[in-house]
């Protein structure tokens, strides 16, 4: 190989190692600011969840009975859920759920949640939505691809309030209490035709695990170990409920 042509071989090979390094560089950069930028939408996500289930329960009149609280096995809460329409109208939504662990609560697995609606309907509306998962049954059925409230699950109107009656045959077959609040208003509510389903894009950036490995088996994420971030909503629920 002679002189130039070695300098113009050296040379090349020299730019594209650069360029790989650069590309490489790159790249780890972007997934570290999107790693950065899911870790802070995590936290604000349970944070929200969070601030609306202690503000449910601060209204001791109409707040979840605690004796039902006490037998869920998971909770649901999907904050400010939109639903919007005109004739034809649907509603979607974010939100976590966590199960019941020895000595409190799991870590918060990302959900999101959808449903449509037809009939005479215009404007908007933004709703927070609250679900009691009573027994294993509910609990394993939320984990499949997706799940439809009203479909495969029995699922019934919460009652609130601390003298409520939670005796009646619908409620104590049922396998989910809904609630729902809107404007200040908080009440059980029949949902049907409500499909959750896991949101395991957030689930495995945020933990490197889908929503099924966080919220099933013994190895759950302990409150030493998960993000700091989110611990905020599985703190708030073992201060309404927490098993020995």
């Amino acid at each position: 190989m002679t002189g130039p042509f070695k300098r113009t071989f050296f040379f090349s090979i020299s730019i594209a190692v650069l360029l790989g390094v650069f590309t490489t560089t790159t790249f780890a950069q972007q997934e570290r600011e999107r790693s950065t930028k899911k870790a802070r939408a995590a936290a604000s996500q349970s944070a929200k969840a969070a601030r609306v289930f202690d503000q449910i329960m601060g209204t001791r009149e109409r707040s979840i009975p605690s004796d039902l609280l006490d037998r869920a096995e998971a909770v649901a809460v999907f904050p400010s859920v939109i639903k919007a329409g005109f004739i034809v109208g649907g509603r979607g939504g974010r939100g976590v759920i966590s199960r019941r662990v020895t000595g409190g609560w799991s870590a918060p697995a990302f959900f999101d949640l959808a449903g449509g609606s037809i009939g005479l309907q215009i404007g908007a509306s933004s709703t927070d939505f609250v679900l009691l998962f009573m027994n294993e049954n509910a609990v394993d059925s939320l984990l499949k691809d997706q799940f439809e409230i009203g479909g495969e699950g029995s699922a019934a109107a919460g009652p609130v309030g601390r003298s409520a009656s939670a005796s009646t045959d619908a409620r104590l077959n049922a396998q989910i209490l809904s609630y729902s609040r809107s404007r200040g208003a908080f009440a059980g509510l029949e949902l049907k035709g409500v499909v959750i389903k896991p949101d395991n894009e957030d689930n495995l950036q945020v933990y490197g695990m889908n929503a099924r490995d966080i919220l099933t088996g013994s190895d759950k994420i302990s409150m030493e170990k998960m993000p700091e971030g989110v611990r905020v909503f599985p703190l708030t629920l073992s201060r309404y409920s927490k098993r020995r």
